[in-house]
């Protein structure tokens, strides 16, 4: 079933307060989806750095390692921190191949969740309001975030599996839904050289849109094609560098609504997701179209 909430600010007085308002829109999602829970936040870029979400399964152990290995290489300039069982990197942008390198052949039990100048990524197994909690959501601060609520019916229940997932530099994609081309698809993003660290179908449409981007389409213009190309039913909400978009498959069987006032714009699987929002009473709300791309950006 899942549950999806989005919230890109139009106002950056709001900013400080946007993990405060996705954590209680996430709280309302926890019947869609009780097996795991994610979300994306992009927030304030440091120029000329990267910054890479991990995880770990052993987290206390390896991240210490791994810290311990990041201060040996001054030239790494890295910056550490740990949220529980996540860490982000905060690198030169030019050390990110290095990096990489490190990771696959040293830290091998370290999972990237997410790579890019303002995108940080966090997700577990567990009650969406506990997953929240362990990561401290309702204090995070930024422009934009997506959530997500997983209810598996299609793969296991870890958290590889869970949503977010990120392909590409600074962009997340978050589905509810199911797609019935997803192997074949899979099977021909391979052969172009994307890898794969699930059997989830959502991580194929997110490899999907970053596979379209890098033949030059915008995001918009991948939107478009998906629609064409992934054959199923489903809502998507993807995350960028610079805002977030929304579609629906043309049949629009999964649920959604969407609400915009001057200071925001917002979606969620039900309209009971966007009610403790500030302005809500006097925001234009609607259901979005079928096959119909809805982008905002800064």
């Amino acid at each position: 079933m899942c549950g999806i909430v989005g919230l890109f600010l139009k106002n950056p007085e709001m900013e400080p307060q946007l993990g405060q308002l996705l954590s209680g829109m996430l709280s309302t999602m926890c019947e869609r989806g009780p097996d795991s829970a994610g979300f994306a936040v992009y927030g304030a870029a440091e120029d000329g750095r990267t910054k890479v979400t991990l995880q770990s399964p052993n987290a206390a152990e390896d991240f210490a390692k791994l810290k311990a290995a990041l201060s040996k290489d001054k030239k790494l300039d890295a910056k550490f921190s740990v949220n529980d069982t996540h860490a982000v990197l905060s690198i030169p942008s030019d050390k990110l191949a290095d990096i990489k390198a490190m990771l696959a052949a040293d830290f091998t039990s370290i999972r990237t969740m997410a790579t890019g100048e303002n995108i940080e990524i966090y997700k577990e197994v567990g009650n969406p309001n506990d997953v929240a909690k362990r990561f401290d959501l309702a204090h995070m601060t930024g422009t934009h975030a997506i959530g997500h609520t997983r209810m598996a019916t299609e793969s296991a229940v870890t958290t590889l599996g869970a949503h977010p997932f990120s392909t590409g530099s600074d962009e997340c994609l978050v589905h509810n839904g199911s797609l019935s081309n997803h192997a074949s698809l899979r099977r021909e993003l391979v052969r172009d050289g994307m890898t794969f660290n699930t059997e989830n179908d959502t991580e194929v449409a997110a490899s999907y849109l970053t596979w379209r981007m890098k033949q030059g389409m915008n995001l918009g213009e991948a939107l478009e094609k998906s629609l064409d190309d992934l054959d199923g039913f489903f809502n998507f909400v993807v995350g960028t560098k610079e805002g977030f978009g929304v579609v629906r498959d043309p049949i629009a069987c999964k649920p959604a609504v969407m609400a915009e006032t001057d200071d925001y714009v917002a979606f969620g699987s039900e309209y009971r997701a966007l009610v403790g929002l500030p302005g809500i009473d006097k925001a234009r709300v609607w259901e979005p179209e079928p096959a119909t791309v809805y982008f905002w950006q800064r």
